[in-house]
This record gives C-alpha cells, sequence and structure tokens, in this order.
C-alpha cells in the first residue's frame, strides 16, 4: 500500500526535511553501523531517492519516517552484499580467522533517538581533529549543510573542503573514535569543545574574517539552530543554556548591523527596532533557566556571563539607556574567569563607555600590541577610544592600522572611513 502523501511543495520539503531530519539520520545509523562514513553514505542515499520519487510520488505524509525506512533498507542491502561476499571468501579458503562480522539489525534499531544527535555532536567534535575540522564536519553531519555550502563559509574550494572532510571521517574512523557519550570530566572537556566549535561557527559568520560580507547570517544562523537543539539535549547545563543565549541576543541584531547600501553599522549607530525581538526574547529565556540551575549550585562559565553582557544591550530600548557599569563589572568577573586579550580588549571597551576613554585606554595599555596576532582588534578599539577622547590624529592613525590588518573588505571600509573622519578633524597648522 502507498505511503499517503501530502500537496507540499517536493523542492521544498526535500530541503526542509533534510535539514530537519540529517542530524537524526545520520546518529541513529552511525550508533547501529558503528561507521560515521557509511551512515552518511546511506543517508544520502535516501536523500536521492527522495529527489528522485518524491517530485513524482508526492511528499510522504510523514517525510522523516521515510528518509529513515529508505535509509534502512539502504543498509540491510549493504550489509547483505557484504556478508554475501565474506562467505564466498570463506568458501574459497581466504576469509581471515577471528570473529566473524554479524550483520546489525537495522530494521529493528534503527529509531529516531534524541540521544544519537547528541552523540554524533560529540563525535564531531572529537578532540583528535582540529578546531577547523571539527567546525566543517559538524555542519556537514549535524547541520546538513552541503560540502559546497560549508566551503564557501569557510572561503575554501568545494574540492579541498571534501576532502578535509572525508580525512576527517577516516581519521575518527583510524582512532576508533567512540560513539558513545562521554561521563565525568571528560563529558565536561568535551562539551566545552562541542560549545567551543558551535561558537566558533556563530562568529565566523557574525563577523567574517575575510571575504566581501561582513557577515555570513548562513553560518550564524545554523550555530543558532545547533545551540538550540544542544540546549533541548542538555537542558540541565547552564553554560550550554548560556551559550544560546549569547547566541540568539546576538544573532537578534543581524538585520540592524547593515545599511541600506550593505556598509556596517555598528553596535550603537543600529536602529534596535529592527533588532528581532522573537530571538531577544528567546535568549533572554535560556539565560533566566541559566541563572535557576546557578541558583541551585549549578556551575557556570563564560558563555552564561557573556550572555549576561548581550542581555544588558538588549534591554536597552537605546544605546544611551545602556547599563555599561553593570556590563563594566561583568566583564571584570569574565576576565578573573577566562582571562584573555580578547576579553581585555572588551573590557577596555565597557570601561571606556562607563568611565571615560582614559579609563579604557588604561585597560587597552596592558594588552600587548601584537597579543592577537595581526588581528585588527586591539587598534580598531584603540581608535575608537582615541576618537572618544577627541584625539583624532592618533585614532585617524589607529584606524588605518586596523584596516591594514583586516582581511575583510567590508570591515576594511568602515575602518578606513572612520580613519578619514579623524584625520579630517585634525586642526589644520596655520
Amino acid at each position: 500500500m502507498p505511503a499517503a502523501t501530502s500537496s507540499e511543495d517536493p523542492d521544498h520539503a526535500i530541503v526542509a526535511t533534510w535539514r530537519a531530519e540529517s542530524a537524526r539520520l545520520v546518529g541513529a545509523l552511525t550508533r547501529v553501523t558503528r561507521d560515521v562514513e557509511l551512515a552518511e553514505d546511506l543517508a544520502q542515499d535516501a536523500l536521492v531517492a527522495a529527489l528522485e520519487q518524491w517530485p513524482t510520488t508526492g511528499v510522504p505524509q510523514n517525510p522523516g519516517a521515510w528518509l529513515m525506512t529508505t535509509a534502512k533498507r539502504r543498509g540491510i542491502d549493504h550489509f547483505r552484499r557484504a556478508d554475501v561476499l565474506r562467505r564466498k571468501v570463506e568458501e574459497l579458503g581466504h576469509a581471515g580467522r577471528g570473529e566473524q562480522a554479524a550483520m546489525p539489525d537495522l530494521d529493528a534499531q534503527v529509531d529516531h533517538i534524541e540521544d544519537d544527535v547528541l552523540r554524533l555532536i560529540f563525535l564531531t567534535c572529537h578532540p583528535v581533529l582540529s578546531a577547523e575540522t571539527r567546525a566543517a564536519l559538524t555542519l556537514r553531519l549535524v547541520g546538513g549543510l552541503t560540502t559546497a555550502e560549508i566551503a564557501r563559509g569557510f572561503l575554501a574550494t568545494e574540492s579541498a573542503m571534501g576532502q578535509r572532510i572525508s580525512r576527517a571521517k577516516r581519521t575518527l574512523s583510524e582512532a576508533r573514535a567512540e560513539f558513545e557519550l562521554p561521563t565525568g570530566a571528560e563529558r565536561t572537556r568535551r562539551l566545552d569543545d562541542v560549545m567551543a566549535v558551535i561558537y566558533l561557527i556563530f562568529n565566523e559568520g557574525y563577523t567574517a574574517t575575510s571575504g566581501t560580507d561582513w557577515m555570513r547570517p548562513d553560518l550564524s544562523d545554523e550555530a543558532m539552530r545547533l545551540a538550540r537543539m544542544l540546549a533541548a539535549l542538555a537542558p540541565d547545563e547552564p553554560e550550554v543554556l548560556g551559550l544560546q543565549a549569547l547566541l540568539e541576543i546576538q544573532g537578534s541584531r543581524t538585520a540592524a548591523r547593515l545599511d541600506d547600501s550593505g556598509a556596517p553599522v555598528l553596535l550603537e549607530a543600529q536602529d534596535r527596532t529592527r533588532w528581532d525581538t522573537m530571538l531577544i526574547r528567546r535568549g533572554l529565556a535560556a539565560l533566566r533557566r541559566a541563572e535557576q540551575l546557578a541558583a541551585r549550585g549549578k556551575p557556570v562559565g563564560t558563555y552564561v556571563l557573556q550572555a549576561s553582557i548581550a542581555a544588558e544591550h538588549a534591554r536597552a530600548a537605546r544605546a544611551e539607556d545602556t547599563d555599561w557599569r553593570r556590563i563594566a563589572a561583568l566583564y571584570d568577573v569574565l576576565a578573573r574567569v577566562a582571562p584573555g586579550p580578547v576579553v581585555e580588549v572588551n573590557r577596555a571597551v565597557a570601561h571606556g563607555r562607563a568611565f571615560g576613554p582614559d579609563a579604557g585606554l588604561a585597560v587597552l595599555s596592558e594588552v600587548g600590541a601584537d597579543a592577537l596576532g595581526d588581528s585588527p582588534l586591539v587598534p580598531s578599539v584603540r581608535g575608537d577610544l582615541l576618537e572618544r577622547a577627541g584625539r583624532h590624529e592618533q585614532a585617524g592613525a589607529s584606524f588605518t592600522e586596523a584596516a591594514a590588518r583586516t582581511r575583510n573588505e567590508s570591515e576594511r571600509a568602515l575602518l578606513r572611513r572612520r580613519a578619514q573622519e579623524n584625520m579630517g578633524r585634525v586642526p589644520k597648522p596655520r
């Protein structure tokens, strides 16, 4: 009896279903096959079958279950072929000694189990992989993005990204990475790795390190989706909720971060009526849950603190309403919990707004000129503080230095404009 179908547009349904279900599909198949590469191949086979059949037969009433059933059948066919080949090899007398592999019972075992998604996230963020490779593999297997989409996000060719992802899957296989949730201290450490990868993806989308566009919303949107998924799977972890809150609140500003010509708009100049109030509400709700868990003795860390800082901006209807003293105090705590040059630079911004530009410059003076390598962050913040102090010639020089350091064309144009504006304010000699 044919499956019931809906009248939904097949192309739209395939994209939406794959984005929603691919992580569960790959996770469940990995749990049974113990082979992430094979699991992805089976899931991709099911996707191809949908592309071939749904435009003709219509979209099934339960498209996710359709994909799972199809992937199961492909997996059963795969193992049957492998089993036949093994028996033929044995008959020829070339079979190796030792335990023989049994065909997994995919038909009985594969179900939509949410823990499989969490296991998959931990697997793609295994410490045997580099941070950037973890991010790429997470986007591929958990986010359901195509290799071409990931390559665009990381400014790589599709072939190079495909090779990187293939190597990552081989590396996991060679390392015999377990498809199990780690426990104890190992789970805490790996959870930190998972959150760091999601945050890395978001930051690259929020402010691109290079290229022509200041933002890559597809990456930041995907990171928010992954953070929500992680929070749903680990709802009693304050830091996971803090990460979700941070990304939701920061992501709410996306529409206001560019003007009509596509030029970047800094936080204080943004039209706050363009901020996404739904994302803000969702972020503040996640932060409240994190704070409730903290009140019961659950430890919190950098993501909850950063989310608390972002919340102060979200609660201010106008830029001038921002409680910068509260933000400066939160950065002071963050600097003690997680000291580092990026925190100090942001702390300098907060102190500059709360207590005057000289206070901010005093904090920034403790950050080495090359503490962040060739990043434009230090000279751009110094330029901003000098501008607020009325030291326009020095501000112009700092913005010029920052513009020379950035690899992002939109950011470079913004920094050059600010440099020119400041140099234009320098009194001309008589």
